[in-house]
């Protein structure tokens, strides 16, 4: 029989990886985990968290105008060096309680970078430079995350950063340009606008936000005009180039826009350079994603990968629920795979949006027959006081045979708060006539998601 270093090695200290790893180690288990970077992963580190603490601070810009409607009188400014440096205290505080945590739990943690060597085998290259460490595991645990990418063959790109490099520029920009539509090109576009900086988005498609539902995109890419933000849409990059007084963008339509910073944010990309993989038997998909089956096993019968490197649903929390479900199956003989139906998602642009379920789009396409579309824009209450012409979006999508609320869809203030609550009705499949059966709470604007009652005619498809 073999003898192994370790029951489980894990590549990878993001939140995926770490719940594996604490779980399985918790378990009785001897654990190892590698991570090359900092321990915590994208989100905690340079992702969802950090992003949310720049979506925050930038909102402040827009609360302050909103006060004034309400008598204040606020004379404030913004400290960029101060804002960094009180989150990056936080972020290495948040990073400490993960490394305290698999302490805690029995795991060993490896700083470093792990390469497989073969099926059971991985060669840890130390970040302190000190010499590289062969260990042996029973099984392997691949959670590496994704990466930005960006087009390499455009000329000037070295010129540009990614979403990784905003969390860290040593001064504010006072212009930037962001190439890209998805929620991470609209959340710092929002984040920029709002700390005052001059905020221009260009995207290739017809519309931000593609996959999201086609009143959603409509209606956000009014509302972040509104903020100050120049949105440019059906155009890219045709070439990048420094001068003296800044980057000039020259786009495929003939515009040349200068601005100080260019920020690509044009996806991200399953982190599995070099790691590997080919030596251990594990298959990559058409994608470059690491193929695995419903239970998270790869192509190597001893080898599974959870998260983003899977390329299957790319959020934090699905990671995490991935984790459980590899140490369910794996170690506690309770074969288990998780249920990307229904899983509810925000985008933290300024207005905010959450999300669950299918779009008007995927429902006509799904459901046998009919599909009932509710729609509600109106001004919530807080800018209706001030005049302000913000306005909100609330839609709710029906099954219009089994009468099922099969996707919400909300865009404007606490929405991320919301779709949480109304996540629960769409995967406990509630009907319309149940959520109009839920007395309102006044005066609130979710109470908009019980009260809709006019259902939108066919063929009468709403503008944004």
């Amino acid at each position: 029989m073999t003898t192994y270093d370790y029951d489980l090695f894990v590549i990878g200290a993001g939140s995926g990886g770490v719940r594996a790893a604490r779980l399985t180690a918790l378990g009785g288990k001897r654990v190892a985990i590698a991570e090359e970077f900092r321990v915590g992963g994208t989100c905690v580190i340079r992702g969802c968290v950090p992003k949310k603490f720049m979506v925050m601070a930038s909102d402040f810009s827009h609360q302050f105008h909103t006060a004034e409607g309400y008598g204040w009188t606020i004379d404030a400014a913004f400290d960029w060096p101060k804002f960094l440096q009180v989150k990056d205290v936080e972020i290495a505080r948040l990073s400490g309680i993960y490394v305290a945590n698999l302490g805690k739990a029995g795991v060993d943690l490896v700083h470093g970078r792990a390469v497989l060597k073969d099926a059971h085998t991985v060669e840890v290259t130390h970040r302190d430079g000190g010499e590289s460490q062969t260990i042996t595991a029973e099984k392997i645990l691949i959670a590496t995350g994704g990466r930005p990418w960006m087009p390499t063959d455009l000329a000037g790109v070295e010129h540009a950063i990614t979403s990784e490099e905003a969390f860290h520029l040593p001064e504010l920009p006072k212009r930037i340009l962001i190439a890209g539509g998805g929620y991470i090109a609209v959340e710092f576009a929002g984040i920029f606008a709002g700390l005052g900086v001059e905020t221009t988005l260009i995207y290739r498609g017809p519309n931000i936000l593609r996959g999201f539902d086609d009143d959603v995109r409509a209606h956000l890419a009014g509302e972040i005009e509104k903020r100050g933000i120049k949105v440019i849409l059906g155009c890219q990059h045709a070439s990048i180039e420094k001068t003296a007084t800044g980057l000039v963008n020259k786009l495929e339509n003939g515009m040349e826009i200068e601005t100080d910073v260019v920020m690509f944010a044009t996806g991200r990309v399953p982190h599995v350079k070099d790691l590997g993989l080919e030596t251990a038997g594990v298959a990559l998909t058409d994608k470059g994603a690491i193929q695995v089956d419903t239970l998270s096993r790869t192509t190597a019968e001893n080898i599974w990968a959870i998260g983003d490197v899977t390329d299957r649903m790319n959020l934090t929390p699905v990671a995490i629920r991935e984790a459980v479900a590899f140490h369910e199956t794996v170690y506690r003989n309770n074969p288990q795979h998780f249920d990307y139906e229904g899983v509810a998602t925000a985008v933290f642009s300024q207005p905010p949006v959450g999300t669950v379920g299918l779009s008007e789009n995927e429902a006509r396409h799904a459901c046998p027959g009919a599909v009932d579309v509710y729609v509600s824009r109106f001004r919530p209450m807080k800018y209706a006081f001030t005049g302000s012409d913000e306005r909100m979006l609330m839609k709710l999508v029906v099954d219009g045979e089994s009468q099922k609320v099969v996707g919400v869809h909300i865009v404007g203030p606490e929405a991320p708060e919301m779709i949480q609550l109304a996540a629960i009705a769409v995967k406990a499949g509630l009907t319309k006539a149940q959520w109009d059966a839920t007395c309102a709470v006044h005066p609130t604007m979710a109470e908009e998601l019980v009260t809709l009652k006019d259902k939108q005619q066919p063929g009468n498809m709403s503008a944004g």
